[in-house]
């Protein structure tokens, strides 16, 4: 069984650098787990690498959807594994790199995702339900064909409650049983790169001003331009979202980038929740000796 080497980490921690050195070294090609860098134009706000350092190193799931078009976790997971096998056929060495944690442990714990579509009518159905009868009457129906999936997920989260069922009620099959995990094809070395909280709010305030400064604005009021409303997930993301009461007269430009160093920060510690569960986790910290050499 072959090694994978992931390089994961809250935002602004380094990752890029790291990664793109580490691909020179080892004749390697980059898989992004990033789930905002897939969409083309979303570049300032993404932290998304340059062509400049794309050009270091080959980068894969980067640009690979329009803003508004949907992605899914089912569809991350096949393109990752598909760019993986690919360039390791091609006698290369691939990286799996990002702060993504879903994506992440979808690669690496081996998730077997229900390949089941949204069912807009059967959603609003079961959440009329739940709107009428209250949520627990929702969260029974679950227990009653699929107890286990029931049991993981409160009565609150009906958004859950609701995707469970209808993943039962157009395969058949409990959620429960299509998520079972199996090993994935290759042994993780998942490289975490950690540091102190304080440092790393601090990297992250930097970034924000650059971004600003590199035209983050303006990247924002063009992708508004283009027709992509805030209704869309990707819209929503940290980087843009941010920016809407400023663009709709709410509120001035400096109260909206102090809200994105405020959510930045949030998200970071959400990261870092999602890195603790990851397999063969080794934590490196800014003076361990194999970055400082890989980079050096």
């Amino acid at each position: 069984m072959r090694d994978l080497i992931a390089i994961v980490g809250p935002t602004a921690t380094g990752k890029t650098e790291l990664a793109i050195a580490w691909a020179q070294r080892l004749d390697g090609e980059i898989v992004s787990a990033d789930s905002r860098q897939i969409y083309r134009g979303m570049d300032i706000g993404t932290a998304k690498p340059t062509p400049d350092e794309q050009a270091y190193a080959p980068h894969h799931l980067i640009d690979i959807r329009d803003p508004d078009q949907s992605f899914s976790l089912a569809e991350f997971q096949d393109l990752a594994l598909a760019a993986i096998a690919d360039i390791e056929a091609r006698g290369r060495t691939p990286l799996l790199v990002g702060g993504t944690g879903q994506y992440l442990a979808a690669v690496l714990e081996g998730w077997q995702i229900p390949r089941v579509a949204p069912q807009p009518a059967l959603r609003a159905e079961l959440e009329q339900l739940a709107a009428r009868e209250g949520p627990e009457t929702l969260h029974a129906r679950l227990a009653a064909v699929d107890p286990v999936a029931a049991a993981r997920i409160p009565p609150t989260n009906i958004r859950r409650v609701v995707r469970a069922l209808e993943v039962y009620l157009v395969s058949g099959e409990p959620i429960s049983r299509l998520q079972e995990r199996r090993p994935p094809p290759f042994r993780p070395r998942t490289i975490w790169l950690h540091r102190p909280r304080t440092e790393l709010y601090a990297r992250a305030d930097a970034r924000i001003e650059r971004m600003i400064a590199a035209g983050l604005v303006d990247e924002v009021a063009s992708l508004l331009a283009r027709g992509y409303d805030w209704s869309l997930p990707a819209m929503s993301s940290l980087g843009y979202i941010q920016f809407r009461p400023y663009f709709e007269g709410t509120a001035d430009l400096a109260a909206c980038i102090e809200r994105l160093r405020f959510d930045t920060h949030a998200f970071i510690r959400r990261q870092e929740m999602w890195f603790r569960r990851l397999p063969n986790l080794e934590i490196w910290t800014p003076d361990h000796p194999e970055w400082r050499s890989i980079i050096a």
